[in-house]
């Protein structure tokens, strides 16, 4: 795929030592309920080692910002439910989803990562959007 074709897929995009960040996101109506308070997104999360050495994802931290200001932390071991190792040039995809009780709001956060040699480092994922449907009232 072109690099076009890339950012199209993945529109926010965040670089720390040598590891790309890319993200997409998709507003999921099915598993929505605007009319109980409920909106749903699925992201998609690219993770690209553009280094020199292989690195290990341990740790993972979100800022979850509903459409009314208020930040909810989520943090843990690595992404569902695995620890990945990334090997130089290669790439590592996973899909989670996000619930709000509005229907906008905003993630970002970092993932902490080691290197082969044992240094750890914290990798920023750039802040991307949570957009609902305009529903007229």
């Amino acid at each position: 795929m072109s690099d076009a074709g890339v950012r199209a897929l993945f529109p926010y995009v965040a670089e720390t030592r040598g590891v790309v960040v890319r993200v997409s996101v998709s507003f999921l109506a099915e598993q929505s309920e605007p009319d109980k308070g409920r909106w749903f997104w699925a992201y998609h999360i690219r993770l690209e080692n553009k280094g020199k050495t292989a690195v290990q994802l341990l740790h993972r931290h979100w800022t979850i910002t509903d459409g009314r200001g208020a930040h909810h932390e989520v943090r843990g071991e690595g992404v569902v439910g695995e620890q990945p190792v990334i090997d130089p040039g290669a790439s590592y995809d996973y899909v989670s989803g996000c619930p709000l009780q509005t229907p906008t709001g905003a993630m970002q956060g970092d993932y902490l990562m080691v290197s082969e040699d044992g240094s750890s480092f914290t990798v920023d994922i750039p802040r991307f959007p949570l957009i609902g449907p305009v529903v007229a009232r």
